[in-house]
């Protein structure tokens, strides 16, 4: 992320990041999805963007230490969401489960033995990102995890721009003059959880969890959230990060 930090706006280095990326990148696979990206620019109308809402459940919070355990994928626009050609894989952790993250995901040592490494998957990921911006709610776990993991088993990383739902979120509900002064006065924040964020829109709720699901939620959020607070000509580099 050197490149990033050089050029300091994101709206200008992700493009400059991800050409760079294209002409550097060993792994010709991995080059492929960078050159795929470089169709993306900043000023390009949200409405014009195809988008690829993520979502990873793992056994932890920190990519350092815990591992991708499932994979979900959903194709949409503004306009469209493509259910029918989404994608779910579960994935073998390297080391055994913790009770902790049984419990909250569901997801079983039975359910993992005979999944595969993430390295046998790879090329799939890969090819249903092409060309396509990723949408998450939470970017401090997609990218961060996916990062990890294609270094680790590639040797390169695996860096690009994205659209966080919660940071749209908190936009409007944390950062705003009147969100600062509830606070002052102690009202309780307001709540960025996926499925709170989605009742503000009349969205209606979900079974949480599940990768595949949880991605399908926050494309129909991002869908909500554009429709009410922005416009179709607004320029994507105001919503990635």
């Amino acid at each position: 992320m050197r490149l990033l930090r050089r050029h300091g706006d994101t709206n200008t280095s992700w493009p400059a990041y991800l050409a760079d990326r294209a002409t550097r990148t060993r792994n010709p696979e991995l080059g492929a999805l960078y050159q795929s990206w470089s169709s993306l620019r900043p000023d390009m109308p949200i409405a014009d963007v195809p988008m690829l809402a993520m979502d990873l459940e793992t056994t932890g919070l920190d990519e350092t230490r815990h591992a991708i355990i499932s994979i979900g994928l959903v194709p949409f626009d503004v306009r469209r969401i493509r259910f029918s050609a989404h994608g779910h894989w579960l994935v073998r952790p390297p080391r055994p489960l913790e009770a902790k993250s049984v419990t909250l995901h569901g997801l079983t040592h039975d359910d993992l033995a005979n999944a595969p490494d993430l390295s046998e998957i790879l090329p799939e990921i890969f090819q249903a990102m092409q060309g396509r911006l990723p949408v998450v709610h939470y970017r401090q776990i997609e990218r961060p995890f996916l990062n990890a993991a294609v270094h680790a088993r590639l040797g390169e990383p695996l860096l690009f721009p994205l659209i966080d739902t919660l940071s749209i979120e908190a936009r409007w509900h944390r950062q705003t003059w009147w969100a600062r002064l509830r606070a002052a006065f102690g009202a309780s924040p307001t709540s960025l959880r996926l499925d709170e964020s989605r009742l503000r829109y009349g969205l209606p709720g979900y079974q949480p969890h599940h990768a595949a699901v949880d991605a399908l939620a926050t494309a129909e959020l991002l869908q909500a959230q554009i429709a009410r607070r922005y416009a179709a000509d607004t320029p994507v580099g105001r919503l990635w990060t």
